[in-house]
């Protein structure tokens, strides 16, 4: 399955925070420190050396890679008309029919962090919510058998509890 190409504006500001200290400040400063090791003489079985040749291709690697993600990505603002419903960016308060009540946010797979709350709008979970209202019951397939939740709370700010 393709991977959505869009991103919420704190997901972009992320990403493009992460860019410039990688290009601004860390890289710099490994190339210094790759420097003054290979200054030391033999490279060979310079550990320091060794490490930052290593960094260093691990942080163009992710610069690259970042550069080209944020060239295709698309900042989606919530838009006034989706107020009730549930499209990206919006803040989901679901519960399970055991009663358990979790928060998520629907955002690009660029951003998603379970951990935080963040769901993927690729996952079948948030596919699920796409359009739906408060006290709305939707079902879920997954490996483990379908899964009922029911909508209590849409926002498209956080959750203040």
């Amino acid at each position: 399955m393709k991977k959505a190409n869009l991103i919420t504006k704190a997901g972009w500001n992320a990403l493009e925070a992460e860019l410039r200290f990688l290009w601004k400040e860390e890289r710099p400063m490994v190339t210094q420190a790759v420097s003054d090791a290979a200054a030391l003489g033999d490279r060979s079985e310079n550990a320091e050396y060794i490490y930052g040749k290593k960094r260093l291709r691990e942080i163009d690697r992710r610069v690259r890679f970042l550069s080209k993600r944020m060239e295709v990505l698309r900042v989606v603002e919530p838009d006034p008309r989706q107020q009730g419903k549930a499209y990206f960016g919006a803040w989901l308060e679901l519960e399970s029919e055991q009663g358990e009540v979790q928060h998520y946010q629907l955002v690009g797979p660029d951003e998603f962090n379970i951990g935080q709350g963040k769901i993927s709008i690729d996952s079948p979970l948030a596919r699920a919510m796409v359009g739906k209202e408060v006290d709305d019951e939707v079902v879920v397939t997954t490996p483990a058998g379908d899964k009922i939740w029911y909508v209590n709370r849409i926002s498209y700010q956080p959750f203040d509890d």
